[in-house]
């Protein structure tokens, strides 16, 4: 059984991405793999109806590479980031795309699991909600999800402190120092660390119990 961990975050190495990777780092007894999407090219679905025939999108773009891995996976980890009070394009556009995957009762991730994680500079439970509601349109169950905080862009855009509609004067207020003890990180979540993992466990302890019942 395979879990595929995507991180649609448009910055590698970043909280997003560490926190897909804690749900995979809980697997026990299945295969995992991570995806990050940052500089790949993912484009919005175009509404061509090329797919629907073979329910292969026609769109030629670096879905093209990860429609194989979507497809062999038996269940995914998804996380995305909280801009403007809702998901990132990226991630947005990736998961459009599964559109592919929906015609003629197609049947290539209906009945699959998924896992819905979320980062945002105050929370990622924005996130959480559109992850799930892809999820449910295409059929795949989710089995819980995590939500966690991540450093906002101002605090390494070089304007941070003096910028006054940034996130440092929202969620501190005026004349605030940038400082590694005010910065989100997710080493000070311990407890989102810890739940991400159970997430994987019990994402892994189903499909252990799907292949055991076959």
């Amino acid at each position: 059984m395979k879990i595929l961990g995507v991180s649609g975050s448009p910055r590698g190495g970043s909280t997003t991405d560490q926190l897909v990777q804690a749900v995979l780092a809980g697997v026990e007894g299945c295969e995992t793999e991570f995806v990050s999407l940052a500089g790949k090219q993912i484009g919005a679905c175009i509404a061509c109806l090329g797919c629907v025939k073979d329910n292969v999108c026609k769109v030629k773009d670096d879905m093209a590479a990860l429609r194989p891995k979507i497809v062999a996976a038996d269940a995914y980890v998804i996380g995305g980031a909280n801009y403007y009070s809702m998901l990132n394009g990226l991630t947005h556009t990736f998961l459009e795309r599964f559109y592919q995957f929906r015609h003629q009762e197609g049947k290539a991730v209906a009945g699959k699991l998924g896992v819905a994680v979320g980062i945002g500079g105050s929370s990622g439970d924005f996130v959480v909600a559109n992850v799930k509601t892809f999820f449910q349109y295409n059929q795949i169950e989710c089995v819980g999800a995590v939500s966690a905080q991540g450093p906002a862009s101002c605090f390494v855009c070089g304007h941070g402190e003096t910028c006054k509609v940034g996130a440092i004067h929202m969620f501190f207020g005026p004349g605030t120092k940038i400082t590694p003890d005010i910065t989100p990180s997710l080493d000070k979540q311990p407890d989102k660390i810890e739940q991400a993992k159970a997430l994987g466990r019990a994402l892994s302890e189903r499909l252990r119990g799907f292949a055991a019942a076959t």
